[in-house]
């Protein structure tokens, strides 16, 4: 399928938010006698590439899944290798940032990281808060806690009749319409705890690609079966 035919999807079918969960990076790396280390420098480079292609086609929103609460269960040197890998893509983002006038949101709990990382994920929010475009990426992020979060943010304010509105606008992603498509690679087909209350109605799209070998084409794919689908959005048919 061609790059005019997805840009046409996007736009006849409204599609505003992608969500990605990129999985895959240790088997890549494993596939070719690499470290770990190396397989996660290849998805960082993917996700460079998938967010070109996403703001060339007119996607509004981005969401990627980069480190999960149950991620810090990895080995230290996997995790650290990591923390290093952030940090060096972070102290360059203003580049891309102004490039494709993208608004950066970190979703999840920053107080697990180390007060330098924090700091530079809170100037890159500030930085870019009036750009058009969203970037979320999910870091610490779990679903269940995010929910949990939004709770208690309600409680404290004294809610006492709480609405769909309302518990969305103290979600991470409030800035971010719901996803219209959530795409996992590497074969798994589970959420893996990612954006529960905002999947409800997302189409799922689930691709045996690993994560540093996702190119344009397999998003391309991924489009192409959302237009055959019919969202019905929980109505009866």
């Amino acid at each position: 399928m061609s790059v005019d035919e997805s840009k046409r999807i996007i736009a006849e079918k409204g599609v505003k938010h992608l969500a990605f969960i990129m999985d895959g990076n240790g088997r890549w790396a494993k596939k070719r006698g690499l470290s770990r280390s190396l397989g996660h420098k290849a998805g960082v480079e993917a996700m460079r590439r998938i967010l070109d292609y996403m703001f060339e086609l007119g996607v509004e929103h981005v969401t990627v899944y980069a480190f999960s609460t149950e991620n810090w269960k990895r080995s230290k040197d996997e995790v650290e290798a990591l923390m290093k890998l952030f940090s060096l893509q972070m102290r360059s983002a203003k580049k891309d940032l102004d490039e494709h006038r993208s608004r950066l949101v970190f979703l999840g709990d920053k107080s697990a990281f180390s007060p330098s990382m924090r700091k530079r994920m809170i100037e890159l929010e500030e930085y870019s808060k009036d750009n058009p475009r969203t970037v979320n990426i999910a870091m610490n992020y779990g679903a269940r806690a995010e929910i949990l979060r939004a709770v208690n943010a309600l409680i404290e304010k004294g809610e006492g009749n709480v609405t769909e509105e309302k518990f969305s606008s103290m979600l991470y992603t409030s800035l971010s319409p719901d996803p219209d498509m959530i795409i996992r690679t590497a074969g798994e087909k589970r959420l893996s705890n990612y954006l529960l209350w905002q999947a409800a109605y997302s189409e799922l799209y689930f691709t045996d690609t690993l994560w540093p070998d996702m190119q344009n084409s397999d998003v391309d794919a991924a489009l192409e079966e959302f237009a055959r689908r019919v969202r019905r959005f929980g109505a009866v048919v």
